[in-house]
């Protein structure tokens, strides 16, 4: 999956929550969480980052391009990116 493709999935918030990704260059492979939740004022979220309780945002955009993983974005290390599920289903069963 390419990087606008994934962001193009979250600004349009259909079937996007509970997003789990790692990234490979982690040999914890410790997984990381990216939601949308249309009912807040700022519906996207990042879960397990560099912020304790994780954090939220107005836009996918922003969301996509905070330095909250190592100091780096999503859209920085997209290549490192490896998607687990989209919704709670596995990538392949998404699309």
């Amino acid at each position: 999956m390419k990087y606008d493709e994934l962001l193009k999935i979250f600004e349009k918030g259909d079937d996007c929550d509970e997003t789990v990704f790692y990234f490979k260059t982690d040999p914890k492979q410790k997984e990381h969480y990216l939601g949308f939740i249309p009912k807040y004022d700022k519906p996207y979220w990042i879960g397990y980052c560099d912020i304790e309780d994780g954090c939220e945002f107005t836009t996918a955009k922003e969301m996509f391009e905070a330095k909250v993983f190592d100091g780096k974005s999503i859209k920085a290390r997209w290549d490192e990116v490896v998607l687990c599920s989209i919704n709670g289903r596995n990538v392949e069963d998404f699309f």
